[in-house]
């Protein structure tokens, strides 16, 4: 029985989860933000303080910087605005307080950017200069190109980012796989208030204030032994 091709919405959704899985190859995997060494540190031992910590960053620098640089990422795209892109993406970067975590932006940036000229998104190239401050820029892009609504994008990126922390996790503490699924059930039910939050901050409310993931993320760069990049 013939059916009818996908399009529109189911098309976006289908977009948006291949631009927010593991199998993207821009290297997500190798990441753990600090938290391979909150764990050396025993600040994060099992599921309850690992979903201490990620609440944490949640509420205090996921919904209150990335989120909200990322609308206006999303809306520069939309007007097709590089000077905005720019800008946005170098206060994004300028918000990382330690060598790796700026590092992780341009690597991840960069790899995103060749990935998206490389699927023919003719503005990762035309813009290429103005992407490679943050992550988030090329996100941006891929998403208004693909035409996912801007909520969605900001869900996404925000799934992606604990699916990232919940499997580092996973290997890292260690914990059980039903344990990794237990914490990333809890804290995505959080996810939509950060991001509906993220969508009424004016400018001046934007920034991040998490010291404990700076002071992770510092002490990581000198640790004996990692599995991590960052």
């Amino acid at each position: 029985m013939a059916t009818e091709p996908v399009g529109g919405d189911a098309l976006c959704h289908l977009r948006l989860m291949q631009l927010v899985s593991p199998a993207l190859p821009i290297g997500g995997f190798t990441y753990s933000q600090g938290l391979e060494w909150a764990i050396e540190a025993g600040w994060v031992q099992d599921p309850e303080s690992l979903g201490d910590w990620l609440e944490g960053l949640i509420d205090e620098s996921l919904g209150y910087l990335d989120l909200p640089v990322l609308v206006r990422l999303h809306d520069a795209c939309v007007r097709r605005d590089p000077a905005a892109l720019a800008r946005w993406g170098k206060i994004l970067y300028a918000s990382r307080e330690s060598r790796e975590l700026r590092a992780e932006e341009r690597q991840r940036a960069r790899a995103l950017v060749s990935l998206l000229r490389d699927l023919a998104i003719a503005a990762a190239v035309d813009w290429r200069s103005e992407l490679l401050h943050c992550q988030a820029a090329p996100f941006a892009l891929a998403a208004v190109h693909w035409g996912i609504a801007v909520e969605a994008c900001l869900l996404g990126y925000a799934w992606a980012w604990l699916e990232s922390q919940v499997a580092a996790a996973v290997k890292l503490v260690p914990l059980g796989q039903t344990d990794g699924q237990r914490v990333q059930l809890a804290l995505a039910a959080q996810l939509p208030a950060a991001v509906a939050r993220a969508l009424q901050l004016a400018d001046e409310e934007i920034g991040a204030g998490a010291p404990a993931l700076a002071i992770a993320s510092a002490r990581h760069e000198t640790q004996y032994t990692r599995l991590f990049r960052s």
